[in-house]
């Protein structure tokens, strides 16, 4: 057997076990906010009605590491991407959806952030962003309520060469070593 038609075989094996998964849906408590922008691939500000006075805050998703922005052109692809999840075109603008929040075991990060899963329309956004090669999967204890889930999508990802791991134009350096050498 060559080696393309195995690696069709292994394509096709890996296809058929993500189309069998159940259908994700948040496992835990949530809250429904509504998103006012769009920061980066990992990063959203929304307004938080729970609030008795509503103030925007700034959430940051759990499992996942985006590009820098200035990490081109993945930054920019991770933010446009997840930007389009959320929204929807109304009168041919875009209008963000509101999205619920399910936070993990740490609610907020050392900056005050709050730490979510974000789901839209049924779908946890943290895995589809891994899965179409937009950001990396980046497990953080204690919060590791979907690691799995996102290591798989993950893996589905490199494996099919989506985004960042585009044999053409794979992303070299991760984000943190990004950071690290251009401060």
């Amino acid at each position: 057997m060559t080696f393309l038609r195995k690696f069709s075989v292994l394509c096709c094996c890996l296809l058929l076990l993500v189309g069998c998964q159940s259908t994700p849906s948040p496992s835990g408590r949530t809250v429904t906010v509504q998103v006012q922008r769009v920061v980066s691939g990992q990063t959203l500000d929304v307004l938080n009605p729970t609030q008795q006075t509503a103030l925007i805050e700034r959430v940051r998703l759990i499992g996942i590491e985006a590009p820098d922005l200035k990490q081109e052109p993945w930054g920019s692809a991770a933010k446009n991407r997840f930007e389009q999840m959320i929204s929807q075109t109304t009168n041919q603008s875009l209008v963000l959806q509101p999205v619920a929040l399910e936070p993990d075991v740490q609610e907020k990060d050392s900056t005050g952030r709050w730490l979510a899963y974000v789901w839209c329309n049924g779908r946890l956004l943290n895995e589809e962003l891994v899965k179409e090669g937009y950001v990396l999967a980046a497990p953080r204890s204690p919060n590791q309520k979907y690691d799995t889930r996102l290591a798989r999508a993950q893996e589905y990802a490199r494996l099919m060469g989506y985004g960042i791991w585009n044999p053409d134009q794979p992303m070299r350096l991760t984000p943190a070593e990004f950071r690290r050498q251009n401060p």
